[in-house]
């Protein structure tokens, strides 16, 4: 599989061009087409040289993904399907903006981006690992997702949230090529502090991005306030305990300007005990840190479920009455499967790629 053009910086295209004996003005050509035109191929980028033109559709693909399925919910909330070139899918959602939280900012778009093929990580409660690891999206991959969805949607979006499939700290250098590609003025030109990287808590490459000079926000996939939960649900844990955990936190903070969002999914009888409540709590001050709740979404094949909304609201009271700031997120595209992972595993089931065998033994 040839390499995609949009992969390339406009440092590293500019170089190419430079080894290849064409003008290096070209580079911002080339750019503008990729990112602002969008052409339907590089052979209709015509104020290039038919020679350029052929050159380039010789040594590089357009785009490293197509649009395979979508899937519309009550609440707009859109989930994209993607067909990679080997065969395999990733999935991203697109989100709209809550009219409640955000009032005249409601046309806000989200879009939440996956990172890799399924994910080693063995989240218990998460459908992007269920039937394993397959490999890391390239840098392309991840910021076509944005670039194809602005495409389907017609749309601009606003916010980047990397929440989708996999650990987008265990992508980390293909991650943060991305996140050039995406903010930089010559790609997509979105500002850094509306990109927000997720992780289960992969010590030291939260330590890493603590030092890159974007001003990109960090979400912490928490779901367990001690060891003693956590641990029953994000093997991660058992290599980078909590205290380890919050160790690195309390250096980001240090080092950057936004706040840290704790992301903690509600599960029935697993990490909803009210204790757990007023321990998160101790963490989040302890950072300043936000709280987003999230009452468990369904996933066919595992048994976890959510509590009932009234125990809901009961946690985050807890929370609020200690000065924390935390949203109860209802969540959105319920009816589409939207939860990481469930339409990709559907689509490699029905073509023979993952066996619903394989599904189950892994859950």
């Amino acid at each position: 599989m040839l390499p995609s053009l949009l992969g390339l910086t406009k440092e590293e295209l500019t170089t190419y061009l430079t080894e290849h004996s064409h003008p290096t003005f070209r580079a911002e050509q080339i750019l503008d087409w990729l990112w602002k035109k969008r052409p339907a191929s590089i052979d209709a980028m015509s104020n290039l040289p038919q020679q350029l033109r052929e050159h380039l559709a010789t040594h590089f693909s357009h785009y490293p993904l197509t649009a395979a399925r979508e899937l519309g919910s009550l609440d707009q909330t859109r989930k994209m399907l993607y067909r990679l070139h080997d065969g395999r899918y990733i999935e991203s959602v697109l989100i709209p903006a809550n009219p409640a939280l955000y009032g005249d900012r409601a046309d806000r778009l989200t879009l939440c981006v996956s990172s890799q093929v399924g994910c080693a990580y063995g989240c218990k409660f998460c459908a992007s690992g269920l039937a394993g690891f397959t490999r890391n999206l390239t840098a392309a991959e991840i910021a076509a997702q944005v670039l194809q969805t602005e495409i389907l949607a017609q749309e601009r979006i606003d916010n980047l949230v990397f929440m989708g499939m996999g650990e987008p700290l265990a992508n980390l250098k293909n991650l943060l090529t991305a996140v050039e590609l995406l903010t930089s003025p010559w790609g997509l030109n979105l500002g850094a502090r509306h990109l927000t990287i997720s992780t289960s808590g992969l010590v030291p490459q939260i330590r890493e991005l603590a030092a890159h000079p974007r001003q990109i926000r960090l979400a912490i996939s928490l779901h367990g306030a001690t060891d003693e939960v956590r641990n029953q649900i994000m093997p991660i844990n058992k290599k980078y305990p909590v205290d380890e955990l919050f160790a690195a936190l309390h250096e980001w903070n240090a080092k950057k300007k936004q706040h840290l969002t704790l992301e903690y999914i509600l599960i029935q009888g697993v990490n909803d005990a009210l204790e757990q409540a007023h321990t998160l709590a101790k963490h989040a001050r302890s950072l300043n840190a936000k709280v987003n709740l999230i009452p468990y979404n369904t996933v066919e094949g595992l048994t976890w479920k959510r509590p009932a909304i009234s125990h809901c609201h009961a946690f985050r009271k807890i929370l609020t009455n200690a000065g924390v700031t935390a949203t109860l997120r209802l969540e959105k595209g319920h009816d589409i499967n939207a939860a990481c992972g469930q339409l990709r595993l559907q689509q490699e089931s029905e073509e023979g790629i993952i066996m619903p065998a394989e599904i189950k033994k892994t859950s």
